[in-house]
C-alpha cells in the first residue's frame, strides 16, 4: 500500500472517529500503521468497526476482513464503515448481523 493510500485511510479513521464523538461515543482511532495489530476505530461498544475510504471498495472481501478480525478481536458484530471522496459514510454488514442486532435493539 502506498504511502498516499495509507494517508487517506488515516484521514478516514480520524474523521470517522470524530464523527462518532459528536455523537456522544467514545470512539479512538486504533494508531497509526498497526498494520490489524488493534481494530480501526473503537468505541461503538458491541460492534466491531472496520473502516475504509476507498473509491474502489471490494465490498465482498472488506465483510470478510471485518468479520475475521471481529472474531480475532472478539468485540462484536462485524460492520464496515465506509465512503468515496466527497461521499457519505455508509455502513455494510451482513443480514444475519443486522438481524440479530436489530432483535436486541428492540429488548429495551
Amino acid at each position: 500500500m502506498g504511502r498516499a493510500s495509507q494517508r487517506k485511510g488515516a484521514d478516514g479513521e480520524r474523521e470517522l472517529a470524530a464523527i462518532l464523538r459528536e455523537y456522544g461515543y467514545p470512539a479512538q482511532r486504533g494508531g497509526s500503521l498497526t498494520y490489524g495489530t488493534v481494530p480501526d476505530v473503537t468505541g461503538l461498544q458491541g460492534i466491531h468497526i472496520e473502516c475504509k475510504r476507498v473509491e474502489r471498495l471490494d465490498l465482498p472481501a472488506a465483510v470478510e476482513q471485518a468479520t475475521r478480525d471481529a472474531a480475532r478481536f472478539c468485540d462484536g458484530k462485524p460492520a464496515v464503515f465506509h465512503r468515496k471522496n466527497g461521499g457519505k459514510w455508509l455502513v455494510t454488514m451482513t443480514l444475519t448481523q443486522w438481524l440479530q442486532l436489530y432483535k436486541e435493539s428492540r429488548r429495551y
